[in-house]
């Protein structure tokens, strides 16, 4: 065993036996090497090594209010991708990234939003180190969730002794032979303790042996009292992260949950079928709501179950938004108890949801004990709750129950809300806090919407943002068997329709909530129309920064844009930096400064293909930057245009560096108007493709767009975008002209001259005189003194 200052090994002193050490080991493996998604039964039992998806960890924490709002997370999460992280295997969490001479940290603080999956991540440290694949330094993992130090009833503890209940198979060792190991302890699950921690002023306990309460044994391990070496995990969801002392923490991580590589990863272990994981893969996709909620592991796992159910059936309709998943959801969990239970095989959706009534709307009443539901008969339900039993001590003989995801949670109170008006219980509205606003017997659906997004928009932590959705998109249809009667009132749901878009226009709301009322009309079918109104519509009023989030949150969950300009919304630089993710979903980008979109053109998802930043401050500043951002392997830009940039011979430097570098994809580069000297010419000179000129009569194909009777001459290719050359001319004159692809070609009229026509315009040139002719009109301009050089700048 290893000194506790030097950590050199010690040839005196408590020896732990290898055979022990051994059934430490196999005891731990044999604890931790299996999964339970759902009730901890044998039949969904999976060994963790089959199915284990590496998460996306990273040091530091998101920034921003309202940490536990799914959709915000997705946001904050695309940006912390798009700085392309460094991600953190969950073995190597006391490993600090900046090399091996750097010491191990001591404790490590993992925050992470509800089934982001941190007690899996827990799990499989604890694996890999009892399979000797990592971590082989450490002597002892010892685990105390605070969901089961909750139940301990008894006043005064010794640390020994705490060890020995969590762990019986240690309870015949030395207890002195934990100061001299390496011994790391895992708390997990802080959001759940109801111990009262006082790390700053504890009464202090340096003895393994002394007795004191569960609270002032954890803060003193924290403080370095008690065990000073050993090393702590403690992982946490982020609202109560903060009752660590700051000080005590050596590192924070963050578990983001499944990028999106990582959630078709989990689809094809989880899914032995992978003709059929593939159908849900691709499925998930082309829902977009779905797909960002994969981010979060748990809702992986029920729509793996929902789909693979349905894909089995031939007319059930696939769940496409967040409401008709859960109900499917209800559907699949159903079908499961009735054949597992009841030996039916009858999936006939109305029948079941109908003999099933009474024990899903006490569900949705969100109190367990209260509502008079058997607990025995609640476990039936295994996808809706989820039994966490310990068997293995005394402490953990009760029976602890919990929603899989608070997602469902809000599910089920949405569907008891909706079901409470149908059957027109007003007093259960009231009991709701809607009593204000319910007083009435006969509310109508539209006041009720009203009332409920009333009250989410003046939520601070947006914990009705969810309710609201799946309230506003409770599918009647799906639902029958459930509701006594369905209510039909299409005007309800125009007027409510509208009802959001107005709220999305006020001056004064949050971003949070902005993204929010765009995801209910998303969940009620309406979002396509909307985003189309407010993407299109050029604003004269600066766009709120809230609104600007919203959008970048729709526009990245359409289909790929052809074409994104960043310039046509008036807002703030802030606003414009939170439209840069949708910037990720375009492959033709026209953006207002070249700071925010390096980070995209580095993205390995960004789709942008053609950059402009034609008429930016850029500088050369911002040519470095885009040019470090050229050297990734991630860049596919094919255009980049830098016209009217302020660029000099340093930037032309950087960018001559950067196309050195890698072998980009880059075909255009317009610095045009720019200042990039004779050295910028010289260096960038070296990437140009050469065309070399003979100057004999070639033959050329006849072609149906020449003109007949003109002697004029057209690109084949037509021109878009901000573009400029330069003509040189001699001789008595020349005209020199744009035109639309539509003039006429056939004849000798004005149509189909260049400049007499609305569809065109010329430059007449001679030696004494210019004229610009447009739609027949001629207009003199003065002539140059000595250049036959013409600048053209298509606009």
């Amino acid at each position: 065993f290893a000194c506790t200052q030097c950590r050199k090994r010690s040839r005196t002193g408590p020896v732990l036996h290898p055979h022990k050490d051994m059934e430490e080991s196999i005891h731990m493996k044999n604890k931790y090497e299996s999964l339970f998604e759902g009730l901890k039964s044998q039949e969904n039992k999976t060994l963790l090594n089959r199915v284990y998806t590496q998460l996306y960890i990273i040091e530091g924490e998101s920034e921003g209010v309202n940490e536990e709002h799914e959709v915000l997370q997705m946001e904050k999460t695309l940006r912390k991708q798009l700085v392309q992280d460094t991600p953190i295997n969950c073995s190597d969490i006391f490993k600090p990234v900046q090399g091996p001479e750097v010491p191990k940290l001591k404790i490590v603080l993992t925050k992470g939003i509800a089934s982001i999956r941190k007690s899996v991540s827990v799990q499989k440290l604890i694996l890999d180190w009892a399979e000797g694949k990592a971590n082989q330094d450490v002597d002892f993992m010892f685990v105390l969730p605070f969901q089961e130090l909750n139940l301990i009833k008894c006043d005064q503890y010794s640390l020994h002794r705490l060890l020995c209940d969590f762990h019986p198979e240690i309870k015949d060792l030395d207890p002195k032979i934990h100061d001299v190991s390496k011994v790391v302890f895992i708390f997990d699950g802080l959001d759940e303790s109801r111990t009262q921690l006082n790390v700053s002023q504890c009464t202090k306990v340096s003895d393994i042996s002394m007795t004191s309460s569960v609270g002032v044994l954890m803060s003193n391990l924290i403080k370095g009292e008690l065990l000073p070496s050993a090393l702590i995990w403690i992982t946490s969801r982020p609202a109560a992260a903060n009752q660590i002392p700051p000080q005590y923490i050596n590192r924070v991580t963050e578990i983001q949950g499944f990028t999106d590589p990582q959630k078709e990863e989990y689809f094809s272990k989880r899914i032995s079928d992978q003709d059929q994981a593939e159908k849900i893969i691709s499925h998930i996709k082309t829902a977009k709501s779905l797909h960002i909620m994969c981010h979060i592991p748990v809702f992986c796992w029920i729509s793996a179950t929902v789909l693979q159910e349905i894909l089995k059936q031939t007319h059930t309709e696939i769940p496409k938004t967040l409401a008709e998943m859960y109900i499917q959801s209800l559907h699949t969990q159903i079908n499961m108890k009735n054949e597992k239970y009841e030996g039916e095989k009858e999936r006939d959706q109305k029948k079941h949801l109908e003999s099933n009534r009474s024990m899903i709307l006490k569900l949705a009443k969100l109190d367990l004990r209260d509502c008079g539901i058997d607990v025995t008969e609640a476990s039936v339900y295994s996808g809706i709750c989820t039994q966490i039993f310990r068997e293995e001590t005394v402490l953990y003989q009760r029976k602890v129950y919990c929603f899989v995801h608070l997602s469902f949670q809000e599910f089920l109170a949405a569907l008891y809300v909706f079901h409470c008006f149908i059957s027109n219980n007003i007093t259960a509205l009231q009991d709701f806090q809607l009593q204000s606003s319910c007083r009435s017997e006969n509310v109508s659906l539209h006041e009720l919407l009203i009332i409920v997004v009333d009250k989410a928009l003046k939520s601070q932590n947006g914990h009705l943002d969810l309710f609201l959705r799946f309230l506003l998109e409770s599918n009647q249809r799906l639902l029958q068997g459930l509701l006594t009667h369905t209510h039909s009132s299409p005007e309800s749901i125009t007027d409510i329709v509208q009802y959001i878009k107005d709220q999305i226009r006020t001056e004064d709301l949050p971003h949070e909530r902005s993204i929010n009322l765009f995801l209910c009309l998303s969940e009620m079918k309406d979002q396509p129309e909307s985003f189309r109104t407010m993407y299109n519509q050029r604003n004269t009023q600066e766009r709120r920064s809230g609104q600007c989030s919203a959008l970048a949150y729709i526009l990245t969950s359409e289909e790929v844009l052809d074409e994104l300009d960043l310039k046509k919304y008036n807002t703030s630089e802030e606003g414009y930096r939170r439209l840069i993710p949708a910037a990720t979903n375009c492959y033709n980008l026209t953006a207002y400064s070249s700071k925010s979109p390096s980070s995209v053109v580095t993205s390995a998802k960004s789709f942008l293909r053609d950059l402009h930043l034609s008429n930016c401050d850029t500088q050369d500043s911002g040519v470095e930057q885009l040019s470090a951002a050229l050297k990734s392997s991630h860049c596919k830009l094919e255009i980049l245009r830098l016209s009217y940039c302020l660029v000099t011979e340093e930037g032309c430097s950087s960018l001559a560096s950067a196309l050195r570098s890698n072998p980009s994809q880059l075909k255009e580069l317009d610095l045009t108007y720019n200042h990039p000297g004779e050295s910028g010419v010289k260096l960038l000179s070296g990437n140009r493709k050469v065309t070399r000129v003979w100057e004999q009569q070639q033959s050329y194909p006849d072609h149906p767009e020449r003109f007949d009777d003109r002697v004029q001459v057209v690109c084949r290719e037509s021109l878009t975008g901000h573009c400029y050359w330069e003509v040189e001319w001699s001789g008595r004159g020349a005209d020199i002209s744009v035109t639309y692809k539509g003039i006429s070609r056939k004849g000798d009229s004005d149509d189909c001259v260049f400049g007499r026509n609305v569809k065109s315009w010329s430059l007449s040139c001679s030696d004494n005189s210019y004229s610009v002719w447009h739609n027949n009109k001629r207009t003199a301009i003065s002539a140059p003194s000595s250049s036959n050089r013409v600048g053209v700048y298509l606009d």
